[in-house]
């Protein structure tokens, strides 16, 4: 009755919420002459904590209505290109001038942990003025009914695939954290099967390849809990009136709690100073509701897809040990001959521990030399990985770099296979 719980105390807030609102308006507004005061600005900043505390964060949008091209603005249409239950798959279209030949194709996976796609906004942004970009949109599993069917591992594999197909030749494909394991795994089901489809290249980033390898906090819960316990305490049926109504879940804001407690620290910290700023009428309040506006919006997984990743990724190791199974048969990342691979983690991740991701030169035996490179980030932890101004600056241009050139219609030139602390090794 847990979940069942927290959304009779979201409802009961309701009102207390609205009123504060609408008190922290008046406290705040400039014709109001107590608003200029210390007095009042607190008064304003604790109404806003208190609103902002016991608000459920809806999914953000990704607004990215331009990008620029050489050096030309140029508009950015968002649309859905391809729809399953649990997934669309977003186009970035961008106005792109007639003379500009064709871009890279690029498919982004975002990770389905917790947030949504949206948090890989920075991502996209970096990636748009040089790329034809398309980004898995998870659907939250609490808004889907049960009529529409399970989903789990081998689902979340047959959609990446599906998309591939749907995208056609010379794709390329960047799974972001969580989606490594699923995306390595079907990349190695269609080279097996001599899919002409599969990807060009395929970047993985701060990816559990292997979470035996220098694990962190998150590893060590998984190993230290058996499946059973997971499923006693963290799986709930989606309350009514939700239109996933009975569907078992992993809950967003069990995610979130989790999320925060890492750091907890320093989101405490983070909150004191917004609240200080506000009072002081100082500082740029506005960075920090954007961070937390993202942060704090949270999505369900499914059971079946959370308790599998659990089992498979961090409790047994199946990927690493040759042992993982996609609808019935073991995926051999062997077959991985003739898609390229980038692996790029974060120096000081402490969510995907370094060397997690590039186990994944390890285990995909048959990628030539010429077609395979790994970058080691300095300076940056799991989020630094895949947005912030590093990321735009040092790891996008490489990634970029190594698209074009693995991709099936250009003219191949000698690349660095491992690049470690920003240096050519």
């Amino acid at each position: 009755m847990f979940y069942q719980l927290y959304e009779l105390n979201h409802a009961a807030m309701a009102p207390f919420r609205a009123a504060a609102d609408i008190m922290r308006f008046a406290y705040a507004n400039p014709l109001n002459p107590f608003s200029h005061t210390p007095l009042g600005r607190t008064m304003a900043a604790s109404l806003e904590m208190f609103e902002r505390t016991t608000r459920r964060y809806g999914k953000p949008e990704f607004e990215l209505k331009q990008t620029v091209i050489g050096d030309r603005m140029v508009s950015v249409r968002e649309e859905v290109v391809w729809s399953r239950p649990f997934c669309n798959l977003l186009h970035f279209a961008r106005n792109v001038p007639a003379a500009r030949g064709n871009d890279p194709r690029i498919l982004i996976v975002a990770p389905m942990s917790g947030h949504y796609a949206t948090l890989l906004r920075g991502t996209v942004e970096a990636l748009l003025p040089s790329a034809d970009v398309y980004i898995t949109d998870w659907i939250d599993a609490r808004m889907v009914p049960m009529a529409e069917g399970t989903f789990d591992f081998d689902d979340y594999v047959d959609y990446v695939i599906e998309m591939l197909h749907f995208l056609g030749h010379d794709t390329h494909v960047i799974a972001v954290c969580q989606p490594s394991v699923p995306v390595l795994a079907a990349a190695a089901v269609m080279e097996e099967a001599n899919d002409p489809l599969s990807p060009a290249s395929m970047t993985l980033m701060g990816g559990p390849i292997d979470t035996r390898i220098n694990p962190t906090a998150v590893n060590k819960l998984a190993q230290e809990r058996s499946l059973q316990w997971f499923s006693d305490n963290v799986i709930m049926n989606v309350p009514w009136p939700q239109p996933g109504f009975m569907r078992p879940v992993y809950p967003g804001f069990l995610q979130l709690s989790g999320f925060m407690s890492m750091n907890l620290d320093r989101h405490l910290v983070a909150h004191k100073e917004f609240f200080m700023h506000l009072v002081k009428n100082d500082g740029e309040p506005e960075k920090h509701r954007e961070f937390y506006d993202e942060y704090l919006a949270v999505m369900d997984l499914t059971a079946e897809f959370y308790l599998q990743t659990v089992e498979q990724v961090f409790i047994k190791h199946s990927l690493p040990k040759g042992e993982l199974m996609h609808r019935g048969k073991r995926v051999d990342p062997a077959a991985i001959r003739k898609v390229a691979l980038l692996t790029v983690e974060g120096e000081n991740d402490d969510i995907s521990g370094v060397g997690q991701t590039k186990a994944a030169q390890t285990i995909c035996v048959n990628i030539p030399e010429d077609m395979r490179m790994h970058y080691l980030q300095p300076d940056v932890g799991h989020y630094g990985v895949f947005n912030g101004s590093r990321f735009r600056r040092e790891i996008a241009p490489r990634i970029l770099d190594f698209v074009r050139q693995h991709s099936r219609s250009a003219v191949k030139r000698p690349v660095p296979r491992v690049i470690k602390g920003g240096r050519t090794a």
